[in-house]
Protein backbone atom coordinates (compact mmCIF):
# COMPACT_ATOMS: atom_id res chain seq x y z
CA UNK A 1 0.00 0.00 0.00
CA UNK A 2 2.61 2.60 -1.53
CA UNK A 3 1.02 5.74 -1.03
CA UNK A 4 0.13 8.89 0.55
CA UNK A 5 -1.15 7.03 3.81
CA UNK A 6 2.36 4.63 4.02
CA UNK A 7 4.54 7.85 4.71
CA UNK A 8 1.70 9.24 7.33
CA UNK A 9 0.76 5.31 8.89
CA UNK A 10 3.64 2.87 9.36
CA UNK A 11 3.07 -0.80 9.44
CA UNK A 12 2.35 -0.92 13.13
CA UNK A 13 -0.46 1.92 12.62
CA UNK A 14 -2.18 -0.73 9.47
CA UNK A 15 -1.56 -3.56 11.11
CA UNK A 16 -4.12 -1.72 14.50
CA UNK A 17 -6.15 -0.50 12.04
CA UNK A 18 -6.71 -3.57 10.61
CA UNK A 19 -7.60 -5.36 13.98
CA UNK A 20 -9.46 -2.79 14.86
CA UNK A 21 -12.25 -3.35 11.91
CA UNK A 22 -12.11 -6.74 11.65
CA UNK A 23 -12.71 -6.76 15.88
CA UNK A 24 -13.63 -3.62 17.38
CA UNK A 25 -13.83 -5.76 20.78
CA UNK A 26 -10.89 -6.29 21.25
CA UNK A 27 -9.42 -5.28 23.89
CA UNK A 28 -6.67 -2.87 24.82
CA UNK A 29 -4.44 -5.36 25.96
CA UNK A 30 -5.08 -7.87 23.74
CA UNK A 31 -4.52 -5.06 20.73
CA UNK A 32 -1.32 -4.18 21.94
CA UNK A 33 -0.44 -7.95 22.37
CA UNK A 34 -0.81 -8.70 18.55
CA UNK A 35 1.02 -5.35 17.11
CA UNK A 36 3.79 -6.63 20.34
CA UNK A 37 3.27 -2.78 21.69
CA UNK A 38 3.25 -2.07 25.41
CA UNK A 39 -0.82 -0.83 25.98
CA UNK A 40 0.12 2.64 26.57
CA UNK A 41 1.68 2.86 23.19
CA UNK A 42 -1.14 1.10 21.91
CA UNK A 43 -3.74 3.30 23.62
CA UNK A 44 -2.07 6.32 22.50
CA UNK A 45 -1.85 5.60 18.72
CA UNK A 46 -5.33 4.27 18.73
CA UNK A 47 -5.96 8.08 20.02
CA UNK A 48 -4.01 8.96 17.51
CA UNK A 49 -5.63 7.28 15.28
CA UNK A 50 -9.10 8.59 16.12
CA UNK A 51 -7.85 11.95 15.92
CA UNK A 52 -6.82 11.79 12.49
CA UNK A 53 -9.82 10.77 11.39
CA UNK A 54 -8.20 7.14 10.51
CA UNK A 55 -10.84 6.01 13.00
CA UNK A 56 -14.54 7.72 12.30
CA UNK A 57 -16.44 5.33 15.24
CA UNK A 58 -16.57 1.85 16.11
CA UNK A 59 -20.23 0.42 15.99
CA UNK A 60 -22.38 -2.94 16.74
CA UNK A 61 -22.92 -4.31 13.71
CA UNK A 62 -26.76 -5.38 13.80
CA UNK A 63 -28.69 -8.31 12.25
CA UNK A 64 -31.44 -6.58 10.16
CA UNK A 65 -33.02 -9.90 9.95
CA UNK A 66 -33.16 -10.72 13.47
CA UNK A 67 -34.75 -7.59 14.23
CA UNK A 68 -37.48 -7.39 11.80
CA UNK A 69 -35.91 -5.47 8.77
CA UNK A 70 -37.07 -7.77 5.47
CA UNK A 71 -36.82 -5.80 3.37
CA UNK A 72 -33.41 -4.28 2.07
CA UNK A 73 -33.94 -2.16 -1.14
CA UNK A 74 -31.68 0.04 -3.44
CA UNK A 75 -33.49 3.04 -4.62
CA UNK A 76 -32.16 5.08 -7.60
CA UNK A 77 -33.36 8.40 -7.57
CA UNK A 78 -33.47 11.11 -10.28
CA UNK A 79 -34.49 14.81 -8.97
CA UNK A 80 -34.73 17.55 -11.50
CA UNK A 81 -33.21 20.06 -8.36
CA UNK A 82 -30.07 21.91 -9.83
CA UNK A 83 -29.86 24.82 -6.96
CA UNK A 84 -27.48 24.01 -4.42
CA UNK A 85 -29.34 25.44 -1.92
CA UNK A 86 -32.18 23.16 -2.92
CA UNK A 87 -29.80 19.72 -3.30
CA UNK A 88 -28.67 20.89 0.36
CA UNK A 89 -32.13 20.58 1.68
CA UNK A 90 -33.10 17.46 -0.54
CA UNK A 91 -29.70 16.15 0.69
CA UNK A 92 -30.08 16.69 4.64
CA UNK A 93 -33.26 15.34 4.22
CA UNK A 94 -32.29 11.93 2.93
CA UNK A 95 -29.41 11.81 5.42
CA UNK A 96 -32.34 12.36 8.18
CA UNK A 97 -34.37 9.34 7.31
CA UNK A 98 -33.66 6.75 9.66
CA UNK A 99 -34.93 3.85 6.83
CA UNK A 100 -31.78 5.09 4.94
CA UNK A 101 -28.79 3.10 5.82
CA UNK A 102 -26.55 5.13 3.26
CA UNK A 103 -27.09 7.72 0.03
CA UNK A 104 -24.93 8.28 -2.73
CA UNK A 105 -24.70 10.80 -5.25
CA UNK A 106 -24.76 9.04 -8.45
CA UNK A 107 -23.02 9.84 -11.98
CA UNK A 108 -24.68 8.72 -15.23
CA UNK A 109 -28.27 7.69 -15.29
CA UNK A 110 -29.27 8.60 -11.60
CA UNK A 111 -28.85 10.81 -9.39
CA UNK A 112 -28.40 9.30 -6.09
CA UNK A 113 -28.47 5.67 -4.91
CA UNK A 114 -30.08 4.64 -1.69
CA UNK A 115 -29.91 2.16 0.33
CA UNK A 116 -32.39 1.42 2.50
CA UNK A 117 -34.42 -0.88 5.15
CA UNK A 118 -37.68 -1.86 5.78
CA UNK A 119 -39.92 -4.00 7.73
CA UNK A 120 -42.51 -4.68 5.39
CA UNK A 121 -43.93 -3.29 2.21
CA UNK A 122 -46.27 -1.37 3.97
CA UNK A 123 -43.22 0.67 5.26
CA UNK A 124 -41.32 0.76 2.04
CA UNK A 125 -45.07 1.80 0.07
CA UNK A 126 -44.83 5.06 2.97
CA UNK A 127 -41.25 5.84 2.64
CA UNK A 128 -41.68 6.37 -1.06
CA UNK A 129 -43.91 8.51 -0.45
CA UNK A 130 -41.58 10.58 1.91
CA UNK A 131 -39.36 10.74 -1.16
CA UNK A 132 -42.13 12.07 -3.82
CA UNK A 133 -42.90 14.88 -1.27
CA UNK A 134 -39.22 15.79 -1.54
CA UNK A 135 -39.83 16.48 -5.34
CA UNK A 136 -37.73 13.44 -6.82
CA UNK A 137 -38.44 12.49 -10.17
CA UNK A 138 -37.98 9.30 -10.93
CA UNK A 139 -37.31 6.63 -8.82
CA UNK A 140 -36.60 2.93 -9.41
CA UNK A 141 -36.75 0.47 -6.39
CA UNK A 142 -34.91 -3.24 -6.32
CA UNK A 143 -35.46 -5.31 -3.34
CA UNK A 144 -32.54 -7.72 -2.31
CA UNK A 145 -33.39 -11.13 -2.21
CA UNK A 146 -30.25 -12.06 -0.35
CA UNK A 147 -27.53 -11.25 0.43
CA UNK A 148 -24.23 -12.55 -1.29
CA UNK A 149 -21.71 -10.04 0.86
CA UNK A 150 -21.46 -7.95 3.42
CA UNK A 151 -18.10 -6.16 4.95
CA UNK A 152 -17.45 -3.36 6.22
CA UNK A 153 -13.89 -4.18 6.12
CA UNK A 154 -11.44 -2.26 3.68
CA UNK A 155 -8.43 -4.20 2.05
CA UNK A 156 -5.55 -2.11 3.86
CA UNK A 157 -3.21 -5.44 4.00
CA UNK A 158 -1.97 -6.90 1.54
CA UNK A 159 -3.06 -10.84 2.04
Amino acid sequence: MESLVSKVLDEVDIQILDLMQKEAQLSNAELARRVNLSPPATHARVKRLESEGFIKRQVAILNQEKLGFDLLCFIFMSTNIHQAEQLEVLEKALSSMPEVLECHCLTGEYDYLLKVANKDRKELESFIRKLNKLGIARIQTSLALREIKYSTVLPIVDQ
